[in-house]
């Protein structure tokens, strides 16, 4: 299991911009597949973005395409997720989930992860 804690949530206006970290508690996240969801209350959990491990490859929902970038910082085993153009759409709890790299399994599916953090609240005000 590998522990992680988001942070960088917060409260701004339309436009603005937020990146989101998520960080072990002192491991690597060196093969795993690392993703980004969001919920809100009553609502299911859905897809924001991911990155593979062995590929590197990202990838992105449709809503987010164009504003939001993922990126890891190897030396630093923390995730990023850099928000330009935020949206009222956008507020919402962000987690972050992680899981021992799948190539051949798509990023999108929460149920094949098996870490999660505990979630940082973003909110976007007009």
């Amino acid at each position: 299991q590998v522990p992680l804690v988001e942070s960088g949530g917060g409260l701004v206006q339309a436009g603005d911009s937020l990146r989101l970290a998520c960080a072990t508690s002192g491991r690597t996240l060196s093969f795993y597949d690392m993703a980004w969801f969001r919920q809100a209350p009553g609502k299911e959990r859905e897809f924001v973005s991911a990155i593979r491990w062995r590929s590197q490859n990202t990838y992105y929902a449709d809503s987010v395409k164009g504003r939001f970038t993922i990126s890891r910082d190897n030396g630093k085993n923390t995730l990023y997720l850099q928000m330009n153009g935020l949206k009222p759409e956008d507020t919402v709890v962000y987690y972050c989930a992680a899981r021992r790299d799948r190539p051949y399994t798509a990023v999108d599916n929460s149920g094949t992860y098996d870490n999660w953090g505990q979630g940082t609240q973003v909110t976007i005000s007009s």
